[in-house]
């Protein structure tokens, strides 16, 4: 494979969980070399979050996906020596990145403005739960939590459900996405004035800015809140037939679609009043969609593509992930990689979701133990 965009550059990661961590993982994709900084007792907290009751190699699967290709380095952040070694691995580095609570890394001596003094190119990356300043700075900074003070809640799940939790860490995964963005901006700044930044993000901003196209719409519409649809609710904005729908085998799903194209299709003359008058389909939406579900549970969902396919109507199965996974589709993108350990763990998880030069990135190495490479490191860089 031809040498990836980062190739040569290190990167610390001071993080766990999930955000950092996401974050360092994007950029040992593109081709950085990621040592990631764990407590001798212990390590990372997310060797221990069991998302199942699976565990391999002693590590839950989620420590796994998210830390595949990285080594390992114990270090006692309490401990002066350790303290040393770490401040000169930070003079050596090219990023890092660290999702402590606000405080904690200041009390170490490691924020921003004690490193840039260590390595003024470095570009450091902070993530945290609702920034560095205001009431909720000393709350806990967790996914479900910035989930539920973002407003997200309210455009999931049907009108009348009350909030409704996405059932995925959004929050770190977006946060993590949007610090790499920003170190890879910085990277091109450095390159170009030799210094370096700091990077800074926060799982609140990250939610804000993900819900950035219907929170204008709010903020221009007279403060209008959003309605879910009580019946097949998919978007709080979008009139019917935008919904998923049972099938007499399955479920389909149905996006933006003229209901006029629909009457014929669905041979649904009901429909007819509601596609007269383009107002309807949001103001009626609830009553066009048990039309239309009633008369898509007649047949099976193959039927249904058969016809609306060829007619251009944007539609899909809904697939569960053995559907996914044994799909042609998916298949060609080949973003599923086997890696391993030295102490024989097996992992399959995914691969990168972006292709450079044609190609997708992949490594062989899984998720490291505590502290596998600090000997090699140790030695390496003279510590």
């Amino acid at each position: 494979m031809s040498p990836m965009p980062l190739d040569g550059l290190i990167v610390l990661d001071m993080s766990q969980f999930l955000s950092g961590p996401y974050a360092a993982l994007r950029l040992s994709d593109l081709g950085a070399r990621v040592i990631k900084i764990e407590r001798p007792d212990g390590g990372d907290l997310c060797r221990r979050l069991y998302l199942t009751d699976t565990e391999i190699g002693g590590d839950s699967t989620l420590f796994h996906a998210i830390n595949r290709g990285k080594e390992s380095f114990a270090a006692d952040l309490k401990n002066p020596d350790d303290l040393a070694a770490l401040r000169h691995l930070i003079g050596r580095a090219d990023v890092v990145i660290q999702n402590f609570r606000p405080g904690v890394i200041e009390r170490i001596g490691l924020d921003w403005e004690h490193v840039r003094r260590i390595n003024p190119r470095i570009v450091y990356a902070s993530i945290t739960g609702w920034g560095m300043q205001g009431p909720w700075v000393g709350f806990p900074g967790q996914d479900l939590l910035a989930q539920a003070r973002s407003g997200v809640m309210w455009l999931n799940g049907d009108e009348g459900q009350g909030p409704v939790p996405f059932g995925l860490a959004i929050a770190d995964m977006l946060a993590g996405a949007a610090v790499v963005q920003g170190v890879l901006a910085a990277l091109v700044r450095r390159g170009i004035s030799g210094h370096g930044a700091h990077v800074e993000s926060s799982l609140l901003e990250a939610l804000v800015d993900f819900q950035f196209e219907v929170l204008t719409t709010h903020l221009n519409d007279g403060g209008r809140l959003p309605a879910r649809s009580g019946f097949r609710n998919a978007h709080a904005y979008l009139s019917a037939p935008y919904g998923v729908y049972r099938t007499a085998d399955g479920w389909l799903a149905l996006a933006m679609t003229p209901l006029a194209k629909l009457v014929g299709l669905l041979d649904l003359p009901a429909l007819v009043p509601y596609a007269a008058d383009p107002k309807r389909a949001f103001t009626d939406r609830d009553d066009i969609k048990r039309l239309i579900a009633a008369q898509i549970a007649e047949r099976t969902t193959a039927d249904w593509l058969g016809i609306l396919q060829p007619a251009d109507i944007w539609c899909a199965s809904v697939l569960d992930w053995p559907g996914l996974l044994a799909s042609e589709g998916f298949g060609v993108l080949d973003m599923l990689q086997t890696v391993t350990r030295p102490d024989d763990v097996t992992i399959r998880t995914t691969r990168a979701p972006l292709r450079i030069d044609g190609e997708r990135p992949s490594t062989s190495r899984a998720a490291p133990r505590i502290g596998e490479h600090t000997a090699a490191l140790r030695e390496e860089f003279g510590l």
